[in-house]
């Protein structure tokens, strides 16, 4: 019934039997699917090889900000064969992040928009990350093509007939405004689980503002723990809580929510 679009299985803090855990209570949960998200080369392997593996599980290869200052183009190489892999469905995650600066602004900008690139070559959705970013990353969106009409043209058309980008603001966590110049560019809208804390009246006025057509829902685990289990480690099937905050904020079932974003995540990833 729910659909978790981005998750780190492959996160490198998780322990061998931590996954393992993990695995079980995700298999003994209501969740239909998983995305595991890749953040490096090596997150990206062990991504594709879950999807392999697992049959709710797929994939999405790229390089976190974070991690471009290891970036070259042998890697980019890499990268583009593991887009070709069954069952991975987006380049990601990729983009800015100038909160930390691990590695430096023009080594981000240069490899977020290799990445773009890459995802227009392979005609393949993204998904962004963006931290302390917001006005450049949607700049170099737009500069590298990814609005463009053409883009547009290899996807179907949403619901409402607008155009589909396949563009993912992972996470999203910007003002009002800027949600919805995303939606009319042709974006989607993942919400997290500071949706559920106290006091965020930032993103609860995004998931007021942006149809549900344009959401998605997510854990990022082991990070951001909705509540009521914040403070510990987050895990998928945690997704469930943010979808139970979006629901209530927009007034709707539970179970509307659930299959709408699951709906939405299937179809903004291309699985039938």
């Amino acid at each position: 019934m729910l659909f978790d679009s981005h998750a780190h299985i492959n996160n490198e803090s998780l322990s061998e039997q931590e996954r393992k855990v993990m695995i079980q209570e995700i298999e003994a949960s209501d969740l239909d699917y998983v995305m595991d998200i890749g953040f490096d080369l090596e997150s990206s392997n062990l991504a594709v090889k879950h999807a392999r593996k697992l049959p709710w599980c797929y994939a999405a290869v790229g390089c976190h900000p974070h991690d471009t200052k290891d970036m070259d183009d042998m890697q980019l190489a890499m990268l583009k064969g593991l887009a070709k892999k069954e069952k991975v469905q987006a380049i990601g995650e990729i983009g800015l992040d100038f909160h930390y600066d691990y590695s430096e602004r023009d080594t981000q900008r240069h490899w977020f928009r290799q990445q773009i690139r890459l995802a227009n070559e392979l005609k393949m959705p993204i998904i962004i990350h963006s931290r302390e970013a917001d006005q450049e990353v949607m700049d170099i969106l737009k500069e590298e093509g990814a609005f463009s009409e053409e883009r547009k043209s290899w996807f179907p058309l949403r619901q409402d007939r607008s155009g589909d980008a396949r563009v993912l603001l992972h996470c999203f966590s910007g003002s009002k405004e800027l949600g919805e110049q995303y939606v009319k560019l042709g974006a989607t809208l993942s919400i997290a689980g500071p949706v559920t804390y106290k006091n965020n009246r930032k993103t609860v006025a995004v998931v007021e503002a942006v149809p549900l057509e344009n959401l998605l829902v997510e854990t990022d685990s082991p990070y951001l723990t909705p509540e009521p289990f914040r403070g510990k480690k987050n895990k998928p099937p945690y997704v469930e809580h943010t979808a139970r905050k979006v629901a209530e904020i927009k007034g709707l079932e539970f179970e509307q929510v659930a299959m709408r974003t699951k709906e939405n995540a299937m179809r903004f990833f291309g699985i039938k």
